[in-house]
This record gives C-alpha cells, sequence and structure tokens, in this order.
C-alpha cells in the first residue's frame, strides 16, 4: 500500500528555520510529482510546492524565496526547506504525490493523489 510519511515539524520563533521529509513506500515506481500543500485553522488548503521526477519546482506566491523543496529520488523522498518563517507559516503541513499532474499557484486540486499524515508547524512572533 502506497504511503508519505512526513516529519521534521516543530515550532520555532519567527525568522527561524526548519526541514520537512516525506518519505515515500510502497510505490512501483516514483510518481510524476511530489509536493506539500498546508492547511491552517477555518482556512482553505493552499499548494506549496511541487517538484516533479526531472526536478522542476514549483511554489505558491507565498513562499518563494524562503522555502525550498528538494528531492532524493534514489530514496523517492522529498524535502520542504522552510527559512525566514513568519506567524502566517503557521499549519499542518503535508506531503503529496500524483502520476499525473503537479500543482500551481497556491492551488491544491480537490481529490488530488495522496496524501500522508501531516506534520505541524507553528511558528511564534
Amino acid at each position: 500500500q502506497a504511503q508519505l510519511v512526513e516529519s521534521g515539524g516543530g515550532s520555532v520563533q519567527s525568522g527561524g528555520s526548519l526541514r520537512l521529509s516525506c518519505a515515500a513506500s510502497g510505490y512501483t515506481y516514483r510518481p510524476h510529482c511530489m509536493g506539500w500543500f498546508r492547511q491552517a485553522p477555518g482556512k482553505e488548503r493552499e499548494g506549496v510546492a511541487t517538484i516533479d521526477e526531472t526536478g522542476t519546482t514549483t511554489y505558491a506566491d507565498s513562499v518563494k524565496g524562503r522555502f525550498t523543496i528538494s528531492q532524493d529520488n534514489a530514496k523517492i523522498t522529498v524535502y520542504l526547506h522552510l527559512n525566514s518563517l513568519k506567524p502566517e507559516d503557521t499549519a499542518m503541513y503535508y506531503c503529496s504525490a500524483d502520476y499525473g499532474r503537479c500543482y500551481y499557484g497556491g492551488y491544491y486540486p480537490p481529490g488530488y493523489g495522496n496524501s500522508g499524515q501531516g506534520t505541524q508547524v507553528t511558528v511564534s512572533s
């Protein structure tokens, strides 16, 4: 059974950094697109970043220049490096994977691929 397991969340002060990891297991081959979305209480899901098997990336405008997505294809693992964190980045962060498409511009499509259980990121001012 395909699974995505996130780790690396935590609590930091504004301006701090974190690195999130997502390990995929049970996949026959690497999904075309893996990425991260987030959801804060009372808000809609936001597509944060994606990376495909060639290394092409997309980012939401809200995180461009601060977050970086990277991968280890051999391990089918993706990372999200969160820098210059702001209180508005506080959310549950989820890993995602899909064989067919990536997402762009902060939009997270309904019914998109697979996702993990999430890891909490809390940024205090």
